[in-house]
């Protein structure tokens, strides 16, 4: 009798699995049991309790998320720059801080916004160094041999009265054309301007690319057009924050940055709206402030970001509830846009990797 049950259980277990996975790593077999490619399953958030303002990096078979300094209270406690990691951008594990010991070139604040690049054999974390309402917040460099670090201080690379931009934080890197580039700002403006050869100090003078509606800047390239990706609104008001993405596209790396009308979102309210709060009560507020965009095997693009639960907004201790988001980039005419234009919050076919 033990033995029939046995063998019950596990038949009917088999045939369940032909639509999902008899565990949390959910499963699909669309063509039928017999298909030797199941397509994996997702549902949105892919980490939590949180993983604020994410950054994302390959390399090797993994790829790693980096988030701003915070104290997830009961559920993990305070992660000075948490890493992850995952195979797939769907199930992630928790590494280490990305720091041992606190920049100390500032007397107060905490580690936001990092963004880690790989350049040349060596992993940098540009980060903003800052409090809420902080008068003369910065942007610093670490540099990490491995991405799992430990990422060691470089110190600030400057500070906003420095530079002459209010809120200066939200630094996002990239290089074209053989020159290295530092984005950054925060509701006073966002700006560029050239890095030395060694990645490590400013050079040059900075270059309006964006007015005071956005933050947390982010730039794709593709098909030889530059696309900003930038997050405008409240992100951090629980399931009343109205966070929300816009992009706009340029033919320069410096800009204009233009969005589908001719408008330059330097010079007002401008870009084109591609990811805003769900409207049902289950789903998530507040979703912006992306990190780099993956590209699967298959060739579809990926877009992580955070949001917050609208029925579980806040930690324990009263923080935002940010977790790590995932969503398909769905192309249009060369524009980028998310289904609903919003989070997704039922299952979805997950990024193909083999």
């Amino acid at each position: 009798m033990k033995n029939y049950l046995k063998i019950t259980l596990w038949v009917s277990c088999f045939w369940l699995s032909a639509c999902v996975a008899c565990n949390d790593n959910q499963t699909e077999l669309p063509n039928g049991v017999d298909d030797p490619k199941p397509v994996k399953i997702y549902v949105n958030p892919v980490f939590t309790p949180v993983l604020a303002d994410p950054s994302v990096l390959q390399e090797g078979e993994y790829f790693y998320a980096y988030g701003t300094e915070d104290n997830w209270g009961t559920e993990g406690g305070h992660k000075l720059v948490p890493i992850i990691k995952s195979k797939d951008l769907v199930d992630w594990e928790f590494v280490n801080n990305a720091f041992q010991v606190k920049p100390t070139w500032k007397d107060s604040g905490g580690i936001w916004a990092p963004d880690v690049v790989k350049v040349g054999e060596e992993f940098f974390m540009y980060y903003s160094y800052s409090t809420w309402g902080d008068p003369n917040p910065g942007i610093g460099l670490a540099i990490a041999q491995n991405p799992e670090g430990p990422f060691l201080d470089q110190g600030k690379l400057f500070l906003s009265q420095e530079v002459g931009v209010d809120n200066s934080i939200d630094a996002f890197y990239i290089e074209e054309a053989g020159k290295k580039y530092l984005f950054w700002g925060s509701f006073h403006g966002i700006y560029a301007i050239s890095l030395s050869d060694d990645g490590k100090s400013i050079q040059g003078e900075k270059v309006k690319i964006g007015h005071t509606h956005l933050e947390a800047s982010y730039i794709l390239k593709r098909n030889g057009k530059f696309i900003y990706f930038g997050s405008e609104g409240s992100c951090c008001d629980g399931a009343n924050s109205n966070y929300r993405l816009k992009v706009a596209v340029s033919e320069n790396i410096l800009g204009p940055y233009l969005d589908k009308k001719g408008n330059d979102i330097a010079e007002g309210n401008f870009g084109e709206l591609i990811l805003r709060g769900n409207e049902v009560s289950y789903g998530f507020a507040g979703p912006g402030h992306n990190g780099h965009v993956v590209t699967d095997d298959e060739g579809d693009d990926w877009l992580l970001y955070h949001a917050i639960p609208k029925n579980n907004p806040y930690l324990q201790n009263g923080a935002n509830r940010r977790p790590l988001m995932l969503d398909k980039i769905i192309w249009q005419d060369d524009w980028p846009t998310i289904e609903g234009s919003m989070p997704s919050v039922s299952s979805k076919p997950a990024p193909i990797f083999n």
